[in-house]
Parts: structure tokens; C-alpha cells; sequence
């Protein structure tokens, strides 16, 4: 496995060699640092931990700016650990590109999706509303009777009801990588991923 941290600058649009058009989402991916590279023998599993978004030095604070030191790199603002992931002979310190994707490769994509707050069932799961007619003026956008009476005398639990909305950890599988342009650190992802722009997004292979 092979992954990068990266930021999603948003969506556009690009055009294959035969003129068809192809909606992508664009990925700031890397470069990221080797921060730490985990082994079985010392810490019971192996792991690649990459750093990403480089900070000012006196903006990190002892834990971090001494653990990037170890490495003789700068700190950096996001740390994730990849399990199993293949460096090939890269070792700590060294750094991760777009380089590690071709056009025509398939990733996983894992981000957070786009907080909504507090919310409606109409919004939240999609229900249609109640009738329209016969004195339900106020009753548009509820979401209805949510038990039954004296038996079981309870609302179950997983009741779809109005709350909270988004902002979860969302995996979008199986997307296939458009264009590689490794001058520019960007990696344009056929479709969209999960969360808004400037959203921290992990990318697997």
C-alpha cells in the first residue's frame, strides 16, 4: 500500500485526448516527510508515519518540534500513520510526492464530510414531508408519529429524528487518478471526495 496527505483545493473540470469532459476534484497532495517508519521488532506492528503542512518551528511545540528533529526535518502541522505501506529504500526523512500515482491508478479517498449542523429530517434523511392539506399548515417539514402507545411504550432506539448532520468520516472508494502534475503537487481524482475546500483528505493506493 502507498498513501499521501493532502488538501482539496476543490472541483474543475479537465479533457481526455478525445474530447470528452471529465469533472475531477484537485488534491494538494504532499510533499510529505517520513516522520517515523514503525517495525515489528520495536513497536509491535509496522507503520509509516508521514508529516504534512509545514509550520513555523516556534508554532510547534517541544513533543513535536523534538520529533521531527529526530529526523532532521522541519515540524509539520498533520501526522498519520500508514500501516504496511511500501517506501521501497526511502527511510526517515526522506520525502513523499505525487510521484507515487500514475494517470489510471485507483485510490481511496478518506476525509471528513461537510459539517451541516443542526438539522431537519427532511434534510437529514431525505423524508417528504407531511400532507399539505386539511389543516397541516404547521406540520410541512415534520417528521411524524415516532412510537407506538402502550405497547412497547417506547421510542427504539436509531429513531430517525432531526440532530446533528455531516462532519463525519466518510471512505470514497475505487476513484481513479485523472492527471498526475508533480510540479505543482497536485493530484486531479476522477469524481469528488468527501469535505469542503482546503479539507485535510488522506489518499490511499
Amino acid at each position: 500500500m502507498q498513501g499521501l496527505i493532502g488538501h482539496k483545493l476543490g472541483m474543475t473540470q479537465i479533457w481526455d485526448d478525445e474530447g470528452r469532459v471529465i469533472p475531477v476534484t484537485v488534491i494538494q497532495a504532499g510533499p510529505c516527510v517520513i516522520a517515523q517508519v514503525k517495525t515489528a521488532e520495536s513497536d509491535g506492528y509496522e507503520a509509516v508515519q508521514l508529516g504534512f503542512h509545514e509550520v513555523k518551528e516556534n508554532h510547534a511545540n517541544r513533543p513535536t518540534a523534538g520529533h521531527f528533529k529526530k529526523v532532521a526535518a522541519t515540524p509539520k502541522r498533520f501526522l498519520k500513520e500508514f500501516r504496511d505501506m511500501s517506501i521501497g529504500d526511502k527511510k526517515a526523512g526522506d520525502d513523499l510526492t505525487v510521484e507515487l500515482f500514475q494517470a489510471g491508478d485507483v485510490v481511496d479517498v478518506i476525509g471528513s464530510s461537510k459539517g451541516r449542523g443542526f438539522t431537519g429530517v427532511m434534510k437529514r434523511y431525505n423524508f417528504k414531508g407531511g400532507h399539505k392539506t386539511h389543516g397541516k399548515s404547521d406540520q410541512l417539514r415534520k417528521g411524524g408519529a415516532i412510537g407506538a402507545s402502550s405497547d412497547p411504550s417506547r421510542v427504539f432506539p436509531g429513531m430517525k429524528m432531526a440532530g446533528r448532520h455531516g462532519g463525519n468520516r466518510v471512505t470514497t472508494r475505487n476513484l481513479q487518478v485523472a492527471r498526475v502534475d508533480a510540479e505543482k503537487n497536485l493530484l486531479m481524482i476522477k469524481g469528488a471526495v468527501p469535505g469542503p475546500s482546503n479539507a485535510l483528505v488522506y489518499i490511499t493506493k
